[in-house]
């Protein structure tokens, strides 16, 4: 598939040479055993045989390399344009030939006139349209047919209205053929498109759903966490209004426990901005202790008052009972210092502990 070596000026190094097509290399490959072919010869060529073009040895396509060194040196040949038989005595080097031949004047082109098979050089086309052609347009017929009269139709005298009409209809036809044709690909493919389309729209909203349905759902979650949290804060918060009346319960240590924990913890005496969270609450009241005896302790009863001392502690606690009446215990314990969780500072004071 080379170049034609009576194309370069000079000499040709003999090494340039393909030992298939025995032309000057185009695209050189090299084989695993050394020897040196144009792309376009050998690759066919071992596809078919699998083995070297020598016959030296068994070869696959992928063992074939480019040898770019020595297509370096054979692109720097001068050559003679393609187009010189049509008269273009252009020489350049090989490199710069399909950048010559793009622009060449003396390049094969065909009239632009329908009718017309005329080959001519790039350089002439224009001028034979305009002046030689024999299908270039001359004018009108003026006998009703309306249709474009050729150079060669007028000289001749040849226009036939009736024959003119059915072959422009003809023409026509193929060409309305032809375009139904391509609209029926156009619809065919736009119809693939749009289900296409549809099917990534369905999965969107597909997806959309899930991701609402799962918003939906840690809305849900996070709502009953809050209004948890709000009735629990509303129980341990004294409500204004409410009724309150005073009990008194005698606690006796079980094993050492009184049965139920406490937490909470008095605000900085700095921080006096929002409402007090200052005062001791019951956490959890143990089964079967003396704290859950009926009447007994609940949880969030909150102790408000408090009299310590070294044998007895006299305590006040505030309990929302069945979500109306608020009821004050005083619980009254003999030779205990439950008050020894109670610690004090400066900051807030929190405490967590088991009575």
């Amino acid at each position: 598939m080379g170049f034609e070596l009576d194309r370069f000026s000079g000499e040709v190094d003999p090494d340039f040479k393909c030992n298939l097509c025995n032309k000057v290399l185009e695209d050189p490959l090299t084989t695993p055993c050394g020897h040196v072919f144009c792309a376009g010869c050998v690759l066919p060529w071992v596809v078919q045989q699998g083995s070297c073009p020598v016959k030296c040895q068994r070869i696959s396509a992928k063992e074939l390399n480019h040898v770019l060194p020595l297509k370096s040196l054979i692109l720097k040949l001068d050559i003679k344009c393609a187009n010189r038989a049509r008269g273009c005595e252009k020489v350049v080097q090989l490199q710069h030939l399909a950048e010559h031949a793009e622009m060449c004047d003396y390049s094969p082109a065909k009239c632009r006139h329908k009718g017309c098979a005329e080959v001519l050089n790039l350089r002439d086309v224009d001028a034979h349209m305009r002046e030689s052609c024999e299908a270039r347009p001359v004018g009108i017929c003026e006998r009703g047919c309306g249709l474009v009269l050729t150079h060669r139709e007028h000289q001749a005298g040849s226009h036939g209205c009736l024959q003119a009409l059915k072959a422009h209809n003809g023409a026509l036809q193929a060409k309305l053929a032809g375009l139904e044709k391509e609209l029926k690909k156009e619809a065919l493919r736009a119809g693939k498109r749009e289900k296409s389309l549809l099917a990534q729209l369905s999965a969107l909203q597909l997806e959309l759903q899930m991701t609402a349905l799962r918003y939906q759902k840690k809305f849900t979650e996070y709502s009953a966490r809050l209004d948890s949290l709000g009735r629990s804060l509303a129980a341990a918060s004294p409500t204004k209004g409410e009724e309150t009346k005073s009990l008194t319960l005698v606690l006796h240590r079980d094993s050492g426990s009184l049965g139920f924990n406490i937490i909470g913890g008095r605000p900085c005496m700095d921080n006096q901005e929002g409402p007090s969270s200052e005062g001791i609450f019951v956490s959890k009241v143990a089964d079967s202790g003396p704290a859950a005896k009926e009447g007994g302790l609940q949880i969030h009863d909150r102790i408000i008052e408090d009299a310590p001392s070294s044998w007895a502690v006299d305590l006040k606690c505030t309990m929302l009972r069945n979500g109306h009446n608020r009821t004050t215990i005083h619980l009254l314990t003999a030779c205990e210092a439950v008050m020894r969780y109670l610690t004090k500072s400066t900051a807030n004071e929190y405490l967590v502990g088991q009575a």
